[in-house]
């Protein structure tokens, strides 16, 4: 995982960008990415000075990492158009490189993910060790205090969207059946 967005980036960048965010499986704890991929989101500026813009951004990423880096430009109407196949990770997992927050939190919303199951088909000694790889056990944290997570309610886990994989493939190996939802909060 390529966390750009922990250092503050000193990049040189117009006044036509609103923000450069990185998103895609490099954002994603525990997954292996093979690449990062940037979207530099602008105002309303012509596509060729889009263009222009962000392979000069690109080039002063190249120098933070060795991983190949894949740079797209968006102005805020092509990012939210239906067919822009990029628009979700960009706005739900996407961290802004120059503030380190998540991008759409500059639309005033956090994204979260709430992962729903049920223990009642569990023995009772599985009930326990699920317990403890959420909750922890003799001093050790368990997976909610170690990446920030919430126990909602019984049932009920709340995680950032960078943790969907660890605990996602954590759950899975205490419970065949839960579900995912991506929910946008707004932000206090």
């Amino acid at each position: 995982m390529q966390k750009l967005w922990l250092k503050k980036q000193k990049l040189k960048y117009s006044t036509n960008v609103i923000d450069v965010v990185q998103f895609g499986s490099s954002v994603i704890e525990g997954k292996d990415a093979r690449d990062i991929d940037i979207a530099v989101i602008f105002n309303k500026i012509p596509l060729k000075n889009q263009l222009e813009e962000a392979q000069e951004i690109k080039k002063q990423l190249k120098k933070l990492t060795d991983m190949e880096i894949h740079i797209s430009s968006f102005d805020l109407y092509s990012l939210s158009d239906g067919s822009n196949f990029s628009r979700n990770g960009i706005m739900f997992y996407g961290k802004s490189i120059l503030s380190g927050k998540y991008f759409i939190e500059k639309l005033g919303l956090k994204p979260r993910i709430q992962i729903s199951y049920s223990l009642q088909k569990l023995k009772k000694k599985d009930k326990v060790k699920f317990h403890y790889m959420l909750q922890g056990r003799k001093g050790k944290y368990g997976l909610l205090r170690r990446y920030g997570g919430v126990l909602i309610n019984p049932g009920i886990i709340e995680i950032m969207p960078e943790h969907e994989y660890i605990f996602v493939n954590a759950v899975r190996k205490h419970i065949s059946e839960f579900s995912i939802r991506r929910i946008f909060i707004e932000k206090s």
